[in-house]
């Protein structure tokens, strides 16, 4: 990983979408690792979102879609379209499902929260056009886009979400519970957030910049790494916070931690990434140096046996 200067971590904060185009990834990384040292407050981050938001329709796929067709290897394009389903379902899984967390958060929570909900759904949109304009899977609405790329969902989507969903029930019926709003909270910010999505942003991002491909889609998804960073630090402060108010909530972290690795471990079928220029050994190094980051920025501590689990992550991925 690249070591920016304040003026790139600068424009990671303060580019446009027409800006955003010419970032590295890294350079988004190191701009919220940075943060979780300090953690910004709700309101901190709500008036980040002001700043950065961005037109989902303002991106132009005409030249996606000529690279797509004429530059990419078949492999590489089936390796595309299936790390990106499960962002594409995950972004409307969470643009609905986050509300039910939202309810039993602080009034300042709540404002941020409002702002994360409209990224995700901004976020869903920007995979339906990709889907509709380069890939051209059928479908008149979103919903038929979502059933055309659901085919291509890894095992390990099915997994993480799947266990959200189960958490989500739970708040429905207390959203104010606070063990189940950590539950939630590690599943959700901390795993499909914090390790899978940035993961699945890495791999990419580097591809496309490395080969001079898919101008729109880079673009676009660059500013949804840079959306994710203010999800990832409101929900490490959420953690941190939660365990500082009651220290056996830490409990609640350790329990999901185990749940969600021993689903990653029991994946059958791996996703092929070499095409992409990544071997498994290098996107498990990515995996677990982006949980140990998140871990260590906030403080918060991990017994022996989740760290032997996590040394052994295998490297399949889904993204949210």
């Amino acid at each position: 990983m690249t070591n920016p200067s304040f003026p790139a971590l600068s424009l990671v904060a303060d580019s446009d979408l027409a800006g955003i185009g010419d970032l590295d990834i890294d350079d988004v990384l190191t701009y919220l690792h940075r943060d979780l040292k300090r953690l910004p407050g709700y309101m901190d981050l709500y008036r980040r979102y002001l700043r950065q938001r961005w037109d989902v329709y303002e991106l132009d796929f005409s030249q996606d879609l000529v690279h797509w067709r004429e530059r990419m290897t078949q492999r590489e394009r089936d390796a595309f379209v299936a790390i990106s389903a499960g962002f594409h379902h995950g972004e409307r899984q969470v643009e609905v499902e986050l509300p039910v967390f939202m309810i039993g958060g602080s009034e300042e929570s709540k404002i941020y929260m409002s702002s994360q909900i409209e990224d995700e759904a901004r976020h869903t949109v920007f995979f339906d056009r990709f889907y509709r304009e380069v890939v051209g899977l059928p479908g008149d609405s979103v919903q038929e886009v979502l059933d055309a790329s659901f085919a291509h969902v890894s095992e390990t989507f099915v997994g993480p979400f799947g266990l959200l969903a189960y958490q989500a029930d739970e708040l429905r019926r207390d959203p104010e519970d606070a063990a189940a709003r950590v539950r939630y909270g590690t599943t959700y910010f901390l795993w499909i957030e914090g390790v899978l999505a940035l993961s699945v942003m890495k791999i990419t991002l580097t591809y496309c910049r490395q080969r001079g491909l898919l101008p729109g889609y880079y673009t676009g998804f660059t500013a949804t790494c840079r959306d994710e960073a203010r999800h990832v630090q409101f929900g490490m402060r959420f953690l941190r916070d939660s365990v500082r108010e009651d220290p056996r909530l830490l409990l609640q972290i350790h329990e999901t931690l185990r749940t969600i690795l021993a689903i990653n471990s029991a994946t059958s079928r791996q996703l092929e990434l070499e095409s992409l220029g990544w071997t498994p050994e290098e996107v498990k190094r990515l995996m677990i140096r982006q949980l140990r980051m998140k871990l260590s920025d906030v403080g918060i501590a991990i017994p022996p046996d989740i760290q032997e689990k996590i040394d052994r992550i295998e490297p399949e991925l889904a993204g949210g």
